[in-house]
Protein backbone atom coordinates (compact mmCIF):
# COMPACT_ATOMS: atom_id res chain seq x y z
CA UNK A 1 0.00 0.00 0.00
CA UNK A 2 1.03 3.60 -0.09
CA UNK A 3 2.27 5.93 1.91
CA UNK A 4 -0.67 7.84 1.74
CA UNK A 5 -3.42 5.02 3.15
CA UNK A 6 -2.34 4.11 6.59
CA UNK A 7 -3.23 1.27 8.37
CA UNK A 8 -6.06 2.87 10.60
CA UNK A 9 -7.57 4.59 7.81
CA UNK A 10 -7.63 1.46 5.94
CA UNK A 11 -9.59 -0.42 8.87
CA UNK A 12 -11.79 2.73 9.28
CA UNK A 13 -13.19 2.49 5.61
CA UNK A 14 -13.58 -1.49 5.54
CA UNK A 15 -15.37 -1.23 8.80
CA UNK A 16 -17.74 1.95 7.62
CA UNK A 17 -18.56 0.13 4.75
CA UNK A 18 -17.60 -3.49 4.95
CA UNK A 19 -19.01 -4.02 8.10
CA UNK A 20 -15.73 -4.89 9.74
CA UNK A 21 -12.08 -3.97 9.86
CA UNK A 22 -11.44 -7.55 8.68
CA UNK A 23 -13.68 -8.29 5.86
CA UNK A 24 -11.74 -6.97 3.26
CA UNK A 25 -13.16 -8.13 0.76
CA UNK A 26 -16.46 -7.52 0.85
CA UNK A 27 -17.29 -5.49 -2.57
CA UNK A 28 -18.64 -2.52 -0.68
CA UNK A 29 -15.25 -2.03 1.44
CA UNK A 30 -13.45 -2.60 -2.03
CA UNK A 31 -14.91 0.39 -3.91
CA UNK A 32 -15.15 2.56 -0.95
CA UNK A 33 -11.10 2.16 -0.52
CA UNK A 34 -10.93 2.03 -4.56
CA UNK A 35 -13.17 5.51 -4.29
CA UNK A 36 -10.52 6.86 -1.41
CA UNK A 37 -7.29 5.97 -3.41
CA UNK A 38 -8.83 8.00 -6.45
CA UNK A 39 -9.84 10.84 -4.74
CA UNK A 40 -6.43 11.06 -3.16
CA UNK A 41 -4.51 10.44 -6.66
CA UNK A 42 -6.55 12.94 -8.36
CA UNK A 43 -5.62 15.77 -5.82
CA UNK A 44 -1.96 14.89 -6.38
CA UNK A 45 -2.18 15.15 -10.15
CA UNK A 46 -4.17 18.49 -9.86
CA UNK A 47 -0.25 20.21 -8.66
CA UNK A 48 1.50 17.46 -10.59
CA UNK A 49 0.01 17.32 -14.12
CA UNK A 50 2.63 15.42 -15.73
CA UNK A 51 2.78 12.02 -13.32
CA UNK A 52 1.93 10.22 -16.11
CA UNK A 53 2.76 6.96 -13.83
CA UNK A 54 0.23 8.41 -11.26
CA UNK A 55 -2.29 9.23 -14.04
CA UNK A 56 -2.01 5.28 -15.38
CA UNK A 57 -2.27 4.07 -11.89
CA UNK A 58 -5.19 6.36 -11.41
CA UNK A 59 -6.99 4.88 -14.38
CA UNK A 60 -6.85 1.62 -13.51
CA UNK A 61 -8.36 2.30 -10.22
CA UNK A 62 -11.41 4.01 -12.40
CA UNK A 63 -11.81 0.70 -14.40
CA UNK A 64 -11.35 -1.50 -11.48
CA UNK A 65 -13.88 0.15 -9.20
CA UNK A 66 -16.27 0.74 -12.31
CA UNK A 67 -16.05 -3.67 -12.28
CA UNK A 68 -16.87 -3.85 -9.07
CA UNK A 69 -20.26 -1.41 -9.44
CA UNK A 70 -20.92 -3.36 -12.30
CA UNK A 71 -21.12 -6.34 -10.46
CA UNK A 72 -22.59 -4.87 -7.43
CA UNK A 73 -25.11 -3.66 -9.78
CA UNK A 74 -26.03 -6.80 -11.24
CA UNK A 75 -26.25 -8.52 -7.91
CA UNK A 76 -27.95 -6.14 -5.62
CA UNK A 77 -29.26 -2.91 -7.10
CA UNK A 78 -30.42 -1.58 -4.01
CA UNK A 79 -26.76 -2.19 -2.36
CA UNK A 80 -25.52 -0.34 -5.48
CA UNK A 81 -27.68 2.31 -4.69
CA UNK A 82 -26.81 2.98 -1.44
CA UNK A 83 -23.53 2.97 -1.72
CA UNK A 84 -22.91 5.28 -4.86
CA UNK A 85 -25.03 8.08 -2.61
CA UNK A 86 -22.96 7.50 0.00
CA UNK A 87 -19.61 7.91 -1.32
CA UNK A 88 -21.45 10.43 -3.89
CA UNK A 89 -19.44 9.16 -7.08
CA UNK A 90 -22.58 9.24 -9.22
CA UNK A 91 -24.20 12.43 -10.49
Amino acid sequence: MATYLTEEKKNEIFTEYGGSASNTGSIEGQIALFTYRIKSLSEHLKDNKHDNSCKRSMLSLVGKRKRQLKYLMGQDIQKYRALIEKLGIRK
